[in-house]
């Protein structure tokens, strides 16, 4: 298995949405992980952001690129 690592930080739900759908129309290995936490009732996400993308290195620069057409 390939080794994953922190790509991009999402600010939120909407646009992890919307990154997942591109990068799996795109099939670019990928994880998302959500800053969520019951025990803290979502105290991370509204400090630190949504959540992160985490893919193989050889792909960052793609989705650092997908991820900025997002944003414009």
């Amino acid at each position: 298995m390939k080794d994953f690592e922190k790509i991009v930080v999402l600010e939120n739900e909407v646009e992890a949405s919307l990154m997942e759908s591109i990068l799996k129309e795109r099939n670019i290995p990928h994880r998302m992980r959500t800053y969520h936490d019951l025990a803290y009732n979502g105290l991370f996400q509204f400090q630190k952001g949504w959540g992160h993308v985490e893919a193989p290195n050889n792909f960052k620069d793609e989705i650092l690129t997908i991820y900025e057409d997002l944003k414009t």
